[in-house]
């Protein structure tokens, strides 16, 4: 089983790609990859996951869009229950520029067999998509009082809160179950540092940028595998296939 994490550039930016899979009952990261056309993405995922092998993708943008204006249910809930960690979300409706886009490559993921999974039974095989988000989910998962504001504010700043971010990753994740115990990041990647595990998070704007994409696209991945995992018994589902939904990890602990 493989669980694919897609930060979706909204826009025409890059988008972050994370693929793990679950073997010998841990998951493993296979690539970790940053892709701007839509077309190249969704190369990438059939490389990843060919016709007819098994995978839940997670995807941070709103792949469902019902409304023509204001804020989609799921939206406002993130604000309700997750507003009190600056984790609400941004609205969306079909009058935004970017709704064609987020929409359509949900669309695009649909007539790959990838169903939007709303509900799921646990750890039953097939090919979903689900809509996430990584703020609230790190929270969450890492028991914290606020996001990780590593998106906005001085570099050097954002620089840290993305050390953190890692070091959450690579130190946490491994004792939860679904048990993330090969996160040790591919060689290769510019922000780390090759047989290391810190982190070595690059000091400039463009390469910052790179480097959070990826470690997003990775937390969702984990989101996706969580809820395989657990589905509703250790998640909680903000909205429904007709208002649009976001799947977030419930607080550890709870």
């Amino acid at each position: 089983m493989k669980f694919i994490g897609i930060d979706l550039g909204w826009k025409s930016q890059p988008s972050g790609l994370c693929c793990l899979e679950w073997a010998e009952n841990q998951l493993q990261i296979l690539d970790l990859d940053r892709q701007e056309a839509i077309a190249d993405i969704l190369n990438w995922v059939d490389t990843c996951v060919p016709p007819g092998e098994s995978a839940v993708i997670g995807v941070d943008a709103p792949t469902l869009i019902p409304n023509a204006s204001g804020s989609r249910l799921p939206d406002k809930l993130t604000h309700k229950y997750f507003g009190k960690y600056h984790a609400g979300c941004y609205p969306a409706n079909l009058n935004l520029p970017f709704a064609e886009r987020t929409v359509n490559f949900g669309l695009e993921l649909e007539s790959r067999g990838f169903a939007h999974a709303p509900t799921i039974e646990p750890q039953k095989p097939g090919r979903y998509q689900i809509e996430v988000f990584p703020h609230p989910a790190i929270v969450h998962l890492f028991g914290l009082e606020r996001i990780l504001k590593y998106k906005k504010g001085r570099l050097s700043d954002r620089r840290q809160e993305l050390i953190k971010l890692y070091n959450y990753i690579t130190q946490i994740l491994p004792a939860l179950e679904p048990s993330a115990c090969a996160l040790r990041l591919p060689s290769g990647n510019d922000f780390v540092e090759r047989d290391s595990f810190l982190p070595e998070i690059p000091s400039t704007g463009v390469q910052l940028k790179a480097a959070e994409d990826k470690l997003d696209s990775l937390i969702c991945a984990y989101v996706a595998a969580y809820w395989w995992y657990w589905g509703e018994q250790r998640n909680l589902v903000l909205g429904d296939r007709t208002t649009g939904y976001i799947v977030v990890p419930q607080r550890i602990g709870d």
